[in-house]
């Protein structure tokens, strides 16, 4: 039985008939002509989400990307490093002393797994600050994917691939041209590298990276240039700035610019935030339609559930499809 019968089969109610419902869905509207756009916060590049998002962006199934930075750095981490990488089964079971052991041999912990950072966040620090002071010396500036998707492109990195590369979602999100979008860049390993940098003198300014006021700019005719005749959906895993940023293009289209365009054509997020009164992570979708985001007849889905056993589900139901 493959996985997409499996899922039909037995997944009938609560969260799991939700993942079908979802899955589903999402499959129906890329069949129908439409796009998808993905939303991803939380740690799924070290959680090596890559392994089925590669997968997705290669057949066409996700057109654009917004990601914390974290998670646009932590997918190529792993490549370049995955064999470094240590990981701790029993980490609930660590001390204070333990955490301090990790610490000092240069090791930072995301729950089970633990990042190396002579062989991940230098070594890539080396690769992109060629790539920052070129553009800082020519007067060209970039978002921060484009200064990654130019690393890949060059081959500097690839004698230190530590695993298949089409197993990077970066890598397939390069190959494919995609963009993605890092709100709030600053708050990551190599935003606060680049900090460090201009500090120090490394660097005379932080005007070679576009800001995010920028991005949004560049997501509003990203938008309106894939919805003229097709509607894109909206799959976010998580909540923060990630989902935050990216979903409101539309009521600024429409509300500030007072421009017509699309609602986001269909919207699920796998969430385990509890729904709240003060949580937008918690919120449900109903509530976007005040904003403008969402139409009453947009397709609407919130798993409440673990992303990193939920989302390589519904992305192996919906390559299945």
């Amino acid at each position: 039985m493959d996985l997409k019968h499996f899922i039909k089969t037995n997944y009938k109610h609560f969260n799991a008939a939700v993942l079908a419902e979802a899955a589903e869905a999402w499959a129906r509207h890329i069949k129908e002509g439409n796009k998808m756009f993905l939303a991803m916060a939380g740690a799924l590049s070290t959680a090596e989400i890559g392994i089925t998002l590669g997968e997705m962006i290669r057949k066409g199934k996700i057109h654009g990307v917004s990601a914390t930075a974290a998670n646009l750095e932590e997918d190529i981490f792993n490549l370049i490093a995955h064999k470094h990488y240590k990981r701790i089964p029993h980490y609930r079971n660590l001390t204070p002393e333990d955490e301090m052991e990790l610490r000092g041999k240069h090791f930072s912990r995301i729950t089970d797994t633990c990042i190396p950072e002579e062989e991940a966040v230098r070594r890539l620090e080396g690769g992109l600050s060629s790539l920052w002071k070129k553009a800082e010396e020519a007067g060209e500036r970039f978002f921060p994917y484009e200064f990654i998707y130019q690393l890949i492109r060059s081959g500097a990195l690839k004698e230190y691939y530590e695993i298949d590369p089409k197993n990077s979602w970066v890598v397939a999100a390069c190959d494919k041209n995609i963009p993605i979008f890092t709100p709030g860049w600053e708050d990551s390993t190599l935003g606060n590298i680049l900090v460090a940098g201009v500090k120090t003198g490394r660097f005379k300014h932080f005007n070679f990276v576009k800001n995010g006021l920028e991005e949004m700019s560049y997501l509003v005719d990203w938008y309106l240039d894939n919805t003229k005749d097709s509607s894109i959906g909206f799959f976010q895993i998580g909540g923060g700035i990630a989902g935050d940023f990216p979903i409101c293009v539309v009521p600024l289209i429409r509300q500030d610019l007072k421009k017509e365009c699309r609602f986001w054509g269909y919207f699920c997020q796998i969430s385990d935030s509890t729904t709240s009164y003060g949580s937008y992570s918690g919120a449900v979708p109903n509530e976007k339609i005040t904003w403008e985001k969402l139409g009453i007849d947009t397709p609407r889905f919130l798993i409440e559930s673990d992303a990193s056993i939920v989302a390589p589900l519904i992305f192996q139901y919906v390559l299945n499809s």
